[in-house]
């Protein structure tokens, strides 16, 4: 693995005008094929979990799915006067006509008006699959909006599960905007301080976008066998900028170091190549424990994860590439004007600092830890354990329709109808199918239970029965006039599935009865996460272990690695039960807290930081296992690697809580919560983890580290030759 880069690297140093130009036509070339194959998104039939998903089977085969579907309301204009029925009839009766002119819709209901008399509305019913509904809503949008010029006295608006995808999806792309607009300068002020280059702190930004360019159109080809479920795009742009400037950002600057040290004795291909030989090994390294990491994401057997997965997989393995083709190529050309600005730092002191070990702060730290290293140690990870406290607490939740922001208008208009309409606010579907010959016993037994949830107070006894045209499939629809993250709501649906349909309906022998809708969607995707994490979990500190092993050929430090990453993982996760599940920082980071965590972001959490923090255990330990392979004692190599890796280290770290912290910013909660988790993981990570509790547990176990290895004898160096490096790590 150490041979593969170094040849890569040589190659690209001799030749960097073919090494750049290839990786452009790449790039174009990935996008171009991408824009051509296109995109192959998630269906309705991908979204299907637990039992929700199996009725829903059953009611598609039957032809009774749920269509995409608008309602307008139509209620008195906001200077608050009493509607106008007669008008507001008037309105209905336009808004039905050019409805029903429409080719995206189906069918238009009668006008229903609300129990009060305040409002009234119609229910749209548009062609095609639900999830297509977003895609085709403008047209019925316009129409609304034109009832409304003609009739200003009114209020005249529309709302549904179409408008509010196409409402959040359009507020999420203005916020990744607004993002990058904060995260690529202060990621361009970070890179400029660590290497007071324009021309090489602007390289790392620019290999992670033309990474992030390339990935995309990749991500495009590879939907066609993961369909993406519409994050695909998002977690690119996340991961590829933390892994794009981290990986260029370790190969830099240990080629800036090499080059110091190197005081002009060495050409710059050979210099390239001794970085190539340790941060080019590590890079490759990295690489793979975040694609092995974010794999671990197909065992959800969920397409959402499916998509992070193919997201993170392909732009990782872009940036790895990126950083081992072009990034020589680069540096060879920029050599001559790194080495002189290198001599001028060193003219400048540089030199003595590293001669004196490394920063005052991360000095004073490590003079702290290596007097009392179990004293630091117990402090840190009672740190940690503190800050893990309130993860007994989670509360793991699906976001429902009604945690959106207001800023959107059809959220608003979601609203108003909820209150006119309450029965609205969510529905349980019960579906059945049994022999054709059977339709009368199957209607007796559902029409006994819409008069069991007739009679309870949490169903506002509203009931609709529909059949298939073979007779093989009923679906009853009951109403459910709370939101789905009630008590009520949760409860009703416990006691339909545990009580009313096995004393109705789960008494006809041979039929099959699964209950779906909008509370038992958002009941069951959580419990589907619940049951897969173990095995990912699992999964996850496995391959942590196996990837430390394999990487520095010790079982202690696989076992370390594993403990860190989960002292990490549970540190972040519980600073975010503290944040999010309570209300006290709601004004601080513009959130209206819904006493839960949106059920995705633990997992993702997990796996994104297990495979992110590998980059900074292979870099930290690599620096270390160097030192010991010089000779160095293992104490020193301990305080000589972390000390020399720390700036680095935390710039990535910087730039990576940039990133992500960005995400806080968000409108959308579940965005919002994962870009905070990943920051807080990120940031405890490199400050308290690799910089406390690592070298304090190295220090502690000595020699013991390596164990079963005896890799780490001294090797006496070889001279460089014709530019080769004179020994390698692995």
């Amino acid at each position: 693995m150490t041979d593969l880069p170094v040849r890569v690297a040589s190659w690209s140093a001799r030749r960097p005008w073919r090494a750049i130009a290839g990786w452009l036509f790449f790039v174009v070339l990935c996008l171009g094929v991408g824009i051509a194959v296109g995109g192959k998104p998630a269906t309705t039939e991908d979204f299907r979990i637990g039992e929700a998903g199996r009725a829903e089977a059953m009611a598609a085969e039957g032809g009774l799915q749920q269509r995409p579907m608008e309602r307008v309301l139509i209620a008195a204009g906001p200077g608050g006067a009493r509607l106008d029925q007669a008008t507001a009839g008037t309105a209905a009766r336009d808004v039905t006509t050019r409805m029903r002119a429409l080719a995206e819709v189906e069918s238009v209901s009668a006008p229903v008006w609300s129990a009060d008399g305040t409002a009234v509305r119609l229910d749209v019913t548009m062609k095609g699959p639900e999830l297509d509904g977003k895609k085709h809503v403008g047209p019925l949008r316009e129409q609304t909006a034109q009832v409304q010029a003609a009739y200003p006295g009114l209020r005249v608006e529309e709302t549904g599960s179409p408008s509010i995808s196409l409402g959040v999806g359009e507020l999420r792309g203005r916020d990744l905007a607004r993002t990058e607009v904060i995260a690529l300068p202060v990621t361009l002020i970070t890179l400029l301080v660590v290497f007071g280059s324009v021309a090489l702190a602007v390289v790392p930004l620019v290999l992670a976008l033309s990474s992030i360019i390339a990935a995309v159109g990749l991500s495009m080809v590879a939907s066609h066998a993961f369909p993406d479920a519409g994050v695909g795009t998002n977690v690119i742009l996340l991961i590829g900028m933390a892994v794009g400037v981290d990986y260029t950002l370790f190969y830099l600057k240990r080629e800036r170091e090499e080059r110091a040290r190197a005081g002009g004795r060495l050409s710059s291909r050979a210099i390239v190549e001794l970085a190539a030989a340790t941060s080019g090994r590590a890079v490759v390294l990295s690489g793979l424990a975040v694609v092995v990491s974010s794999a671990t994401l197909y065992l959800a057997d969920d397409v959402i994860f499916s998509s992070i997965a193919t997201g993170a997989i392909t732009v990782t393995l872009v940036a790895v590439v990126s950083s081992l083709t072009v990034l020589p190529a680069l540096l060879a050309k920029l050599g001559e004007r790194a080495e002189r600005r290198s001599a001028r730092k060193a003219t400048r002191g540089e030199s003595s600092a590293r001669a004196a070990g490394y920063g005052r702060i991360t000095g004073a730290a490590l003079r702290i830890t290596s007097r009392r290293p179990a004293a630091v140690l117990g402090a840190a990870v009672l740190f940690m354990l503190a800050l893990s406290a309130p993860l007994l607490g989670l509360n793991l939740t699906d976001m429902g329709r009604e945690t959106h922001p207001r800023e959107i208008p059809a959220m608003r208009a979601y609203d108003r109808l909820n209150q006119a309409f309450p029965e609205l606010k969510s529905m349980h579907q019960v579906v059945v199918r049994a022999g054709a010959e059977r339709a009368g016993e199957v209607a007796g037994a559902l029409g006994d239970l819409a008069r069991r949830a007739k009679a309870d107070p949490r169903l506002s006894g509203t009931a609709e029965s529909r059949t298939s045209p073979d007779g093989r499939i009923r679906l009853l629809e009951l109403a459910v006039p709370h939101h789905v993250s009630t008590d009520a709501a949760k409860s009703s649906l416990e006691t339909l599935r545990r009580e009313y349909i096995p004393a109705t309906v789960g008494r006809l022998a041979g039929a099959e009865t699964a209950v779906t809708g909008d509370v038992a969607r958002y009941a069951d995707y959580p419990a589907h996460q619940k049951q897969k994490l173990p095995l990912i979990v699992a999964a996850l500190l496995l391959v942590t272990f196996a990837m430390t092993v394999v990487a520095f050929r010790s079982v202690v430090l696989g076992l370390v690695g594993v403990v860190l990453n989960v002292l990490s993982a549970a540190a972040s996760l519980g600073l975010l039960v503290l944040v999010f599940q309570n209300s006290w920082a709601e004004g601080l980071l513009g959130f209206t807290s819904t006493g839960s965590i949106g059920s995705r972001v633990p997992l993702f959490l997990l796996v994104i930081l297990f495979g992110l923090s590998m980059d900074y255990q292979v870099f930290v330990i690599s620096r270390i296992r160097e030192a010991a392979l010089r000779g160095v004692p293992t104490r020193q190599a301990v305080l000589d690697g972390i000390g020399g890796s720390a700036r680095v280290v935390t710039s990535a770290a910087f730039v990576m809580v940039t990133v992500f912290a960005s995400f806080v910013s968000l409108h959308i909660i579940e965005m919002k919560q994962m870009g905070f988790a990943l920051a807080v993981a990120v940031l405890l990570d490199a400050v308290v983890i690799r910089i406390t509790i690592l070298p304090a547990l190295m220090l502690l176990l000595g020699d013991r580290s390596w164990w079963p290895s005896r890799g780490t004898r001294a090797i006496t160096p070889a001279p460089v030759a014709a530019g080769r490096p004179s020994a390698t790590v692995g």
